[in-house]
């Protein structure tokens, strides 16, 4: 089996499942799996077909090898996906919390995969749902839809569908994958567009929100002032980070603010750095529309 790939000089402390983690879905999603050596795996359907990724780090060197038709154009992003090019020194630390954040995080990046739909279509199941529902589906549909990942692979893993495929899912998978006949809409009305080049429109889509949009740009931009509002948890883990309480959307847009430009990097750090408060309250249930 011929393989690709590439090497390339990594800053010291920069982290690869930080930086790649925020595109893991569960600890089963089968797009994306740690290997027992730590390197990264990542299966993603490129404009030249299915390929899968793999990044592992040495000192300072990260090696990306790669299998498919889409080898050649996932190793000339590659540095990309892993933060290569995005610039943690345009945040101005002026402040002595956000400077501790900032040291406990140290070397955090961002990524981007350029795949505007992949990330789209993963924030569309994920709306207003728990982690665990939006995770089942995923991973029922990329089992049902998605071809077998190319490489030295586990024979579970697969490749994300493209656009078309996602747009004839037929109503009884939709169900059979726990997606309500909501979030299939917003996924179906979205497949009729070739989001690729309109990631800084995409609220103009039915059922595309800024929570949708912010995540999507994100992931697949490397957006560093992306803001996803209207999260169940995002103002919580940002009040907590940096004044000790737990703030609502607009309090948490006011703490921003001075940040601007840089937003989503502040919230990614107060992620990174302080982690999730302790949970309070009624938790969001997980619902299960299947019926088989």
């Amino acid at each position: 089996m011929t393989v690709a790939h590439r090497r390339w000089a990594c800053p010291e402390a920069t982290s690869l499942s930080t930086v790649l983690g925020v595109h893991r879905r569960g600890t089963g999603d089968r797009a994306y799996r740690v290997a027992p050596d730590g390197s990264i795996w990542r299966t993603v359907h490129t404009p030249d077909g299915p390929g899968t990724v793999t990044f592992a780090r040495t000192g300072g060197q990260v090696t990306a090898r790669a299998w498919g038709t889409g080898a050649s154009w996932l190793l000339e992003r590659a540095p990309d996906m892993v933060g290569a090019a995005d610039r943690p020194e345009d945040l101005v630390v002026d402040d002595p919390v956000l400077a501790r954040l900032v040291a406990r995080a140290r070397g955090l990046r961002i990524g981007r995969t350029d795949r505007v739909w992949e990330a789209l279509v993963a924030a569309i199941l994920e709306q207003k749902v728990t982690g665990t529902e939006a995770y089942r589906g995923w991973r029922y549909l990329l089992g049902r839809y998605g071809e077998p990942a190319p490489g030295p692979v586990p024979p579970d893993m697969r490749v994300p569908p493209p656009r078309e495929v996602w747009r004839d899912i037929t109503e009884s998978d939709w169900h059979r994958s726990g997606i309500e006949p909501v979030r299939m809409r917003t996924v179906r009305a979205a497949a009729l567009v070739d989001v690729e080049s309109k990631a800084g429109v995409l609220t103009a889509l039915r059922g595309i929100g800024e929570w949708t949009a912010a995540h999507t740009r994100i992931r697949a931009l490397g957006d560093p002032d992306a803001v996803p509002v209207g999260d169940y948890h995002t103002p919580s883990v940002v009040g907590t980070a940096l004044i000790g309480e737990r703030v609502d959307d607009a309090r948490m847009l006011e703490l921003l603010e001075p940040y601007r430009g840089q937003r989503y990097r502040v919230i990614r750090l107060c992620e990174v750095a302080s982690g999730m408060p302790e949970r309070r309250g009624p938790r969001m249930s997980t619902r299960d529309y299947r019926k088989f």
